[in-house]
């Protein structure tokens, strides 16, 4: 989806397309999309590097006194977007953070995956990724707020008009296509009002941009019409929550180096390294491809999410799996992250461990046959299968042990994410809930 535009491109078509505003678009360390607005007079000063915020507004960046930044925009990145108005269009450039005396934000989550993509250039190796995003569309109130209700019932692959989003489903889609994405597959999920959309691989830096545009565009569209879309993982209790599976690959003079023929899976040496790599740092992963108190509530058996640390190439309920294609390729699929993680730090620590992996030979233990759900306790210890970190704070204590974490975050990033997420820990271990009240009121 990059595109190789010059300068003197993206000023000739704001003015042919009539763009009247830019939105300079970066993403702060917990995934969200942040923006600076500028009019198609101050073009040429963005496209200079001209604009500066201030960075000690903008959560987990920087202190007071260090807090002027500036909006590099990156060219390739220039879009209009489809659904503003066609007199006075707005598009929008995604830029990287840079401080004034010309150096990258060390915090910037852009800045972070690109360093992981240098480790692995220097490998001489590629990372190219494919993500499956899933969300909920629910109702909205009288005044516009959303809720989690729905009335529809559907469930896996149905249609309208049983299928009540189809239609908002089908507009994201064409959205999407018109902003240059090649959407692969789009369907409805298991749970009712829970949609998935697929879109092609691409380079891993162009993947979480699309992902950050994806949850733009599905938001907007939605809310188009009368709904909210939310990627919160488990907004609702009982019912399947929203993952973001992440397939992966490494690829070397243009080759996916994952494949051998003459393996009984199909999979090289690399490509057991690499599973080996992701396995042994999961469990300080977690925080980051799974980064709120929600998340964890998702991740418990019975509803299609990953529990356990184990790959397998025949059943989706280990942690890794290898999935078949039709291209006859080889991707390892990672099952556990949502999509409220920051894609950018989210693939970063996966390449990174993988890399990890790779470098270090580490092999992962073996193919899991069989339904880990299904086995007994002492089963999953003899086949030295661990669990997932089952809160969010369980998860910071395992990262704040890997050592590789500190080190692909690099320790601005590092300090402030941890200590963010150890107050909303504490905010939420803080609060009585409706379960508390309706389990123990009573009784005791």
């Amino acid at each position: 989806m990059r595109k190789n535009y010059t300068k003197q491109d993206i000023i000739r078509l704001v003015e042919e397309e009539d763009v009247e505003f830019i939105r300079l678009q970066f993403t702060d360390i917990f995934g969200n999309l942040k923006n600076m607005a500028v009019t198609a007079s101050q073009l040429e000063k963005a496209l200079d590097n001209g604009c500066m915020f201030d960075g000690s507004s903008i959560e987990g960046f920087a202190r007071i006194e260090e807090s002027d930044m500036c909006l590099h925009p990156d060219l390739s990145t220039f879009e209009i977007f489809p659904w503003r108005p066609q007199q006075g269009k707005v598009a929008r450039l995604i830029c990287d953070v840079y401080r004034p005396n010309g150096e990258p934000f060390e915090g910037d989550p852009r800045y972070i995956l690109k360093r992981a993509i240098g480790e692995a250039e220097k490998l001489g190796y590629s990372f190219e990724v494919g993500p499956e995003c899933e969300f909920f569309l629910f109702d909205m109130d009288e005044n516009g707020r959303p809720t989690t209700i729905t009335s529809e019932k559907a469930g896996y692959f149905d249609l309208g008009p049983v299928d009540f989003g189809e239609n908002a489903r089908r507009d994201i889609v064409l959205t999407l296509e018109d902003m240059g994405f090649i959407i692969e597959a789009s369907h409805h999920e298991i749970a009712p009002a829970q949609h998935e959309v697929d879109f092609e691989h691409d380079e891993a830096l162009s993947t979480a941009d699309n992902i950050m545009t994806f949850k733009l565009a599905v938001k907007t569209i939605a809310k188009r019409h009368g709904l909210h879309a939310t990627f919160m993982p488990k907004p609702t209790c009982g019912v399947n929550g929203s993952g973001m599976h992440i397939n992966m690959a490494l690829f070397k003079n243009g080759r996916n180096i994952f494949i051998d023929e003459s393996d009984r899976f199909r999979l090289s040496r690399e490509a057991y390294y690499f599973i080996g790599g992701i396995m042994q740092h999961m469990k300080g992963i977690t925080a980051i491809t799974n980064p709120l108190v929600n998340s964890y509530k998702r991740l418990v058996p019975g509803y299609e999410a990953p529990v356990y640390i184990a790959w397998s190439v025949t059943n989706r309920s280990p942690l890794i799996r290898i999935p078949a294609t039709h291209t006859g390729g080889v991707r390892i699929e990672l099952r556990s992250p949502d999509p409220s993680a920051n894609p950018y730090l989210a693939l970063a620590v996966c390449l990174r461990a993988g890399l990890d992996g790779v470098v270090n030979k580490i092999m992962p233990p073996k193919c899991i046959e069989g339904n880990i759900f299904e086995m007994s306790d002492e089963k999953r210890a003899e086949n030295g299968i661990k669990e997932l970190p089952g809160t969010l704070i369980e998860a910071i204590h395992y990262m704040e042990k890997d050592a590789l974490i500190r080190d692909v975050l690099g320790g601005h990033a590092y300090e402030r994410y941890i200590a963010a997420k150890k107050e909303e820990w504490h905010r939420y271990r803080s609060q009585v809930t409706a379960w508390e009240i309706d389990e123990y009121l009573n009784n005791y």
